[in-house]
């Protein structure tokens, strides 16, 4: 069957006007108000990416008569049950996906360790809730497990940390290397808000136990990339500043040269092609997302995920608007439900205005509460900040007891 294009999404390819000129703040606002734009936006992101998933700019065009400008219905219409590739999930008419999914999920472990985290706390709560909590899965219409839900290289942190008790630090090491572990890591950026060095390195500890090589060093940048926005006067020159200076390898030199092209463009039609073909040379999947070359998602020092570099490459072309860099990364296709979440998370918490039609919509599409997450988060930030300012003054006392001054 040729599913009709919904109202809501497609159009005639007009692209909308960008909120905030580049190098502009585009907002600012309270701990709480970042944390919420964030966690909202990249929820957004992830639900208006999941229908065209996996697709490219051209057939997202055809599919939908124009650009996707908002909401729209599952690739196969009413097929989406039965239809190959996707079935038996819903994707679309403003679900979430598992990106979503796993960051709340690792929201309810900082709720629970209310203190930084580490590997053993994903072995210790992560995997147990994935495995034991049923919860409403938008994807599924129905109430399962996390676990049934989320793809392989997330059922690694079951295999290997729950049957095969490996050590939680080293876990990672032999899964597929892709944005697995960056996808979900916002949280750990929100928590370390205004320190970027620290987000990286709590999130490179944490997602060892997912991850390894440059898919450990996305989660790392990502993390590093929402603290950095958090900043106050924080800009998308800010932000990948941040993460140039704490990226290594090839997801630095990814990074660069994706935001160097995109620096080039105000409005993301004209930034799709530059922005793939500057990432290309980075990106092991292949030209065909859907038949993986054959070096696709191995361990490399040269190479990096597509999704974090296009998706800060996205906010810079955007000047920091969620709208619009979330548009632009769900236009570009391929992983883009990820590539979304991540600039929405990123603009969110810049202060980037997340649009109610969108955010009610999804909530209530897809039975999930967007924004007690938020508050819960930025309680916990709020007490381990308070830790943290006790450990370092604590210590200050001790160093200077040692006569060095």
């Amino acid at each position: 069957m040729t599913p009709k294009t919904e109202e809501s999404g497609g159009g005639s390819g007009v692209i909308p006007e960008r909120g905030t000129p580049a190098g502009e703040t585009p907002g600012g606002g309270t701990l709480a108000e970042r944390v919420t734009g964030a966690l909202v936006g990249a929820a957004v992101g992830d639900a208006l990416g999941g229908p065209v998933e996996g697709y490219s700019p051209d057939q997202i065009l055809q599919r939908h008569g124009g650009r996707v400008h908002g909401i729209v219905g599952p690739w196969n219409g009413e097929d989406w049950r039965t239809a190959r590739p996707i079935a038996p999930y819903h994707k679309g008419d403003g679900h979430v996906t598992d990106d979503t999914l796993m960051t709340h999920a690792l929201i309810r472990v900082y709720a629970t360790v209310r203190d930084h985290l580490d590997a053993y706390a994903l072995a210790d709560h992560l995997v147990p809730d994935l495995m034991t909590n049923p919860r409403w899965i938008p994807e599924l219409e129905a109430e399962a497990l996390p676990l049934q839900r989320i793809f392989l290289a997330e059922k690694w942190l079951v295999a290997r940390l729950h049957y095969g008790h490996v050590d939680p630090r080293e876990a990672g090491v032999g899964n597929i290397v892709n944005c697995g572990a960056a996808m979900y890591m916002a949280p750990v950026g929100l928590v370390n808000a205004a320190d970027p060095a620290a987000a990286y390195a709590e999130a490179i500890d944490l997602a060892g136990a997912h991850q390894s090589s440059y898919g450990r060093e996305a989660a790392g940048v990502f993390a590093a990339a929402v603290a950095a926005a958090c900043a106050p006067g924080a800009t998308p020159d800010s932000v990948v500043a941040a993460c140039l200076s704490l990226a290594r390898d090839g997801t630095r030199t990814a990074i660069e040269r994706v935001c160097e092209a995109a620096s080039r463009h105000r409005d993301f039609e004209s930034a799709l092609a530059p922005l793939r073909e500057a990432v290309a040379p980075f990106d092991t999947v292949g030209p065909d997302y859907r038949q993986p070359s054959l070096g696709a998602r191995r361990p490399s020092r040269l190479h990096a995920i597509e999704e974090l570099p296009v998706a800060l490459g996205m906010v810079v072309v955007a000047g920091g608007d969620h709208r619009h860099a979330v548009l632009g990364a769900v236009n570009y296709g391929r992983d883009c439900d990820s590539i979304a979440t991540m600039a929405g998370a990123v603009t969110g918490a810049l202060g980037s205005a997340v649009p109610d039609e969108w955010s009610k919509r999804v909530a209530e599409a897809s039975r999930l509460d967007l924004w007690s997450p938020a508050t819960v988060l930025t309680e916990v930030a709020g007490e381990i900040f308070e830790k943290d300012v006790r450990r370092r003054r604590a210590h200050e006392r001790a160093f200077a007891g040692l006569g060095v001054r």
